[in-house]
């Protein structure tokens, strides 16, 4: 895992690069981000898909919403770039919801 500090348009930015998944639970994430703080000095955290397990982008596991919520606590801002696409949810669980909006009912999964 690297670390990078850089300053865009007078923001402090911690740039995250690695090979694999850094970012797998809230507690990692957090410890990223105190890491990222106190070797950089910055508050915001920029990173590409990679360091973050798939998990996070799976809304069902909860995973995306402990970690920004954990960022929240601490003032952190983060972005996650790159092409996440593939990472949607799974298709007939996306047919079976938005057929279960038209019909304005709940769905029962």
């Amino acid at each position: 895992m690297n670390i990078e500090h850089v300053t865009a348009n007078g923001i402090d930015l911690a740039v995250i690069s690695s090979g694999d998944a850094v970012i797998t639970g809230a507690r990692s994430a957090l410890e990223l981000a105190m890491s990222a703080r106190y070797e950089t000095g910055a508050e915001r955290i920029v990173t590409g898909k990679r360091p973050v397990c798939e998990d996070f982008f799976i809304l069902s596991t909860g995973l995306a919403g402990e970690i920004l919520q954990k960022f929240v606590n601490y003032h952190v801002k983060a972005a996650i770039y790159g092409d996440c696409g593939i990472l949607s949810m799974n298709p007939t669980r996306a047919r079976t919801s938005s057929s279960c909006l038209r019909r304005r009912r709940p769905c029962e999964d």
